[in-house]
Formats: C-alpha cells, structure tokens, sequence
C-alpha cells in the first residue's frame, strides 16, 4: 500500500515545529503539505497573491538539512507562513495592493519578515492587502479582491484581509498581519480565527526599500502582529517576531511574560463601550465569552474602561491629521479609485493647528494613565471587536459612515499602545462571531491566557473549504 503523507497543512504551528525537531516529519514535507493546498483553495478566495513555491522548496530543504547537521532550531523551525505584501521581502515587490509598485523589488528582509525566517518558518506565499493598506476590505486593481472563506459575500477584514482568509482556509500555519486601526483584530474577527496584536514597541518595523520614513502615528501605533487558527500558534508566532533588531528605535527588549496576578484575575466585561449600540448577535458573543471565563476561573463584572470614545476619538485625530500629511498625495495619485474614495471618506480634513496637535499628543499620556491606574483592578477587558457582524463586501463603498462607527471598538488600544487578542466565539447565521480580549502594556501573556479560555469553550472548524 502507498505511503500518503499526513495532511500536515491541517495542523497547527506547535504541533508542525514538534514534529520537525522529533524527526517525524520533515520541512519538506510539511512545505509541500501547504503548498499544495494554496493551489487547491487559493483560486477560489486569492487569499495568497505572491505564491512562493520553489522559495520554500529551497527554504524547507536548508531546514531539514540544518536539523540533520544538529544545529540549534528556532522556535517556527520548518512551519510554513504567509506574510503580508506591504512588508519587505528580499527579491520579491512589496506592492502594498498598488499598481505603481509591481515592481518595486525588496533590497533585503523587513524586520519582522527576517525574525520570522531566522526563526525557521518557511515563507511559502504572500498575501493581499488594500491599496496603501487602508480598509477593513481587501480589493485593489493590481491582485483583485480577496474572498472570507466562511462566505463570498462578506469581507475578509482588512487590511490583513489576504492573511486571515488564507489561514483560515489552510493556507499556512500562522499569517503575519499588522496593525494600526484594526487590521489583525478585524480579519482574524471577519474569518473565524485569532488574531494578536501585540503591545507597541514588542515587534521590530522597518522596511529597508521605504523611500522616507513612516509618520509618527505610523512609527509609534502601527505593529507587527500574527493570526493562526489557534491562539497557542500566536504565542508561538509572538516568540518569533518579537527578536531585537536595531532597526527599530521604539522596540524594547521586554520579557513575554509578566509576573503572575493573585487570583481569580479580574475581567470587566463592556458589551457596547462606545456607547453606540450593537448588534444583539454581538451583544451574545461578548456575553458568552464572558460566561466561558467565568467557567475557567476569571472574576467577570460588568464595568467601562475610562473614557473609551473619548481615545478612540483622539486616536481618530492622530491618525487620519497626519495621513493628509503623509498619504494623500500618493493616494491621489498612486492608488485604485476606490481606495481613493475610502481615503476621501476618512482621511480628508483639515490640518489642527499647532497648539491643538501639541495637546492632542500631550493628551495620549492622559489617556494612558487612567487606564493603566484602571487596570490596576481590572488587568482584563473583554469588549467586541466590532459593534456588527463581518460586513457584506464593498460596504464602505456606499456606507462608510456605517462601518467607521461600527469599528470604533478597535481604536482605543492602538492609541494606548495595548496588547489586544481577537478570538473567535463561534458562527452565527453562518459568519464568524468574536470577542477581543485587551490587557495592560507588555502583558500579552494575560490577553492570550484568557482567549485561550475562551477558545476552549468555542471549537471552531478551520481550517475549512471555501465556500
């Protein structure tokens, strides 16, 4: 009887880098496993728009020729990935979803893209991204629109949009994504699976092709950050991405895990913390990941973080002031016209003047005490992750009002420089449902814990064929 090989691109990313390091499989093997799933369901989603497949033969190879010499192993030694396009990568474009930078080829590793590969994962693909990398949708002329592989006709969350889809469908164990209004959380949220995005300053950023520097809303909110079918594959991931690199100048070299609390550890739950109304399927989602952490142990109450709207407004002014700064013109010029309208709806205003953008800044600090004091008694948030289920795809397009409110739950950890996990709760009337689960600067450990609490009571079928 043929030997068949073990359909390794269902597995997750611990049990994958197990194997490799026992010598029960080989990196080959399991890049091959993958590989041959992104031909299978990539067609039907275009999740992965940088197919790799002779770079992570290659990579695989050095793999198991290195575990074979006896040499050190990283912590993703042979576990194959995706990574974002708007993150460098030697000798590959880093098109960002714009026609203008086919090919715009990658003089040598993006910080993160490097610590994953110096980890040992094994790049097998590349994912798509809106242009510029500014929707919670993920379409743009130069790769096409990327599908959820839960349902053609809602979005895959953006801008990571190409990564969540891809690891929800098999598509590699672990996606890397990043961060700075939602962009992990929301397509982890949008495609059933988990997200992490980490506390500013743990993951090094620096794109060596970038011909300036990043704004400073970019440099000190945006992160780096992973989505895996499970929560234990983003602590895995976390290890990996989180090496120094002194490119960075706003990295801290912090310890992944934080002294331990007294128990039980206290969670405030906010169904609605702006205020706004959400939807009943919503409301049930945060309820019910509340109950599973009560079950594992947590002290659940309902309370309100301090000023929630009022941060998400901050962060709204930050961002989207500096974007007329930094963006606009190359979004005017450079970018497909439905990114530009997007790009009108939310980032086309005036400038503040000089006393109002000194307060605004001076005014994050503020913000940032209060909670730190807050979450002296409650060390965990449990809020949604939007006010509504995934959206129908192009919504923005004739409705973009409607989706920045919904959204406004994401906004108040990047502007606090918050480690945030987004973690799924189940399906409901067939979409994916999710809570985020937010804990204090530096403790990922406490975030991933409780989602892992909450990802026992709520199995969910990744990865799955699209449908």
């Amino acid at each position: 009887m043929q030997h068949l090989p073990p359909e390794t691109w269902r597995w997750d990313a611990v049990d994958i880098a197990r194997a490799i390091r026992l010598g029960a499989l080989s990196a080959r093997e399991a890049a091959e496993a993958a590989l041959a799933r992104l031909e299978a369901v990539n067609p039907a989603i275009n999740a992965v728009v940088d197919p790799l497949p002779d770079l992570a033969l290659a990579a695989a190879e050095a793999a198991d020729a290195a575990r074979a010499r006896g040499e050190q192993l990283g912590p993703l030694h042979g576990v194959p990935v995706t990574v974002k396009v708007n993150a460098d990568m030697e000798g590959r474009a880093t098109t960002n979803g714009v026609v203008a930078f086919q090919d715009a080829i990658a003089p040598e590793d993006s910080a993160v893209v490097g610590n994953l590969r110096k980890a040992g994962a094994v790049v097998i693909g590349r994912t798509n991204t809106p242009a510029f990398s500014w929707r919670w949708f993920t379409d743009n002329d130069l790769h096409g629109r990327t599908l959820n592989p839960w349902s053609r006709g809602h979005t895959p969350g953006g801008s990571s949009g190409g990564a969540s889809a891809a690891v929800a469908a098999g598509i590699g164990a672990i996606a890397h994504g990043n961060d700075i209004g939602g962009s992990v959380r929301y397509p982890a949220y949008a495609c059933g699976v988990a997200g992490l995005r980490p506390s500013a300053g743990r993951i090094p950023a620096f794109n060596p092709g970038a011909k300036a520097e990043r704004s400073l809303s970019a440099q000190i909110l945006s992160t780096q950050g992973p989505l895996a079918r499970r929560v234990r594959d983003l602590r895995l991931a976390l290890e990996a991405m989180a090496a120094p690199d002194w490119r960075d100048p706003w990295q801290a070299p912090v310890s992944l895990e934080g002294p331990p609390l007294p128990g039980p550890i206290r969670v405030a739950l906010c169904i609605d913390p702006m205020r706004q109304g959400v939807h009943p399927a919503v409301a049930a989602a945060v309820r019910a990941a509340g109950e599973a952490l009560s079950r594992a142990g947590y002290a659940v109450e309902e309370a309100e973080p301090p000023g929630f709207a009022a941060v998400a407004a901050d962060w709204d002014a930050f961002i989207h002031a500096e974007a007329v700064v930094f963006l606009r013109e190359g979004f005017r010029t450079l970018a497909d016209a439905r990114a530009r309208a997007i790009f009108a709806e939310m980032g086309e205003r005036e400038l503040p003047d000089l006393p109002s953008w000194m307060r605004l800044l001076a005014g994050r600090a503020t913000h940032q005490r209060a909670w730190a004091g807050w979450m002296q008694s409650y060390p965990l948030l449990l809020i949604p992750v939007s006010a509504e289920p995934p959206f129908p795809q192009g919504l923005d397009e004739t409705d973009f009002a409607r989706v920045f409110r919904a959204q406004g739950p994401l906004f108040p950890t990047v502007h606090l420089g918050l480690p945030s996990v987004s973690v799924p709760t189940g399906v409901a009337d067939g979409l994916p449902m999710g809570v985020q689960v937010v804990a204090p600067r530096w403790r990922e450990d406490l975030a991933l814990a409780a989602a892992e609490a909450i990802e026992a009571a709520f199995p969910m079928p990744t990865p799955i064929d699209p449908r």
